[in-house]
């Protein structure tokens, strides 16, 4: 592939709905393992970066959580399913170019053809994870249900027909996200090791 710098030890790839926490999860992942060893890659980041391209719009108001991005989510979700309908790894292929860290973390995959391309890509390293939190936890945290978004495939596209290697439960009640998170971070410091070992040789 272009601009791939070299090949992930482990592609740990999270879905989960929207202010389920998956940035949260994903960033104390990153956190915990180290930038050198850990790149967090944003699906949407290259969708948002040709969408804002081609309609002339702020891409930093994009990216950020504010009412801007709001606006015109439903049509950036239109527009990236015309997308994806014509090459399903495109945004995948542009969310991991120039990556070079041996654990990549994918923070947002959202349909059956995000995990697929990983799966097809990285059949070895791919690991599904799924983070899940209450319609009211997510209320609390400033969700509320939107017609066109929330029913759209990219926030039902994997509720279902996935087999998740892991499934984090973000919630107050539930287990410390650490001891969640212990098996994810002991294979990912396992991969870490053996990609430098590697490295060495």
């Amino acid at each position: 592939m272009e601009d791939r710098v070299s090949e992930p030890s482990l592609v740990l790839v999270f879905s989960g709905k929207r202010k389920s926490g998956k940035d949260y999860v994903t960033e104390l992942i990153q956190k915990r393992l180290g930038s050198e060893v850990c790149c967090v890659l944003r699906l949407s980041g290259p969708l948002k970066e040709q969408y804002a391209q081609e309609h002339g719009l702020d891409l930093d108001q994009l990216m950020g959580p504010g009412p801007y991005k709001e606006r015109y989510r439903a049509d950036m979700i239109r527009w990236g399913e015309a997308c994806r309908h014509q090459d399903p790894g495109f945004f995948c292929r542009l969310a991991t170019r120039g990556a070079r860290q041996p654990v990549w973390v994918v923070s947002d995959a959202r349909r059956l053809s995000d995990l697929q391309w990983f799966w097809a890509e990285f059949p070895q390293q791919t690991r599904s994870v799924r983070v899940q939190s209450s319609e009211n936890t997510r209320s609390q945290r400033g969700w509320s249900f939107t017609t066109g978004v929330d029913d759209a495939e990219s926030e039902c596209g994997l509720d279902s027909g996935v087999k998740f290697d892991w499934i984090i439960i973000n919630e107050a009640n539930a287990p410390s996200l650490d001891e969640q998170l212990h098996p994810i971070l002991q294979l990912a410091e396992e991969a870490a090791s053996s990609s430098s070992v590697t490295a060495n040789q």
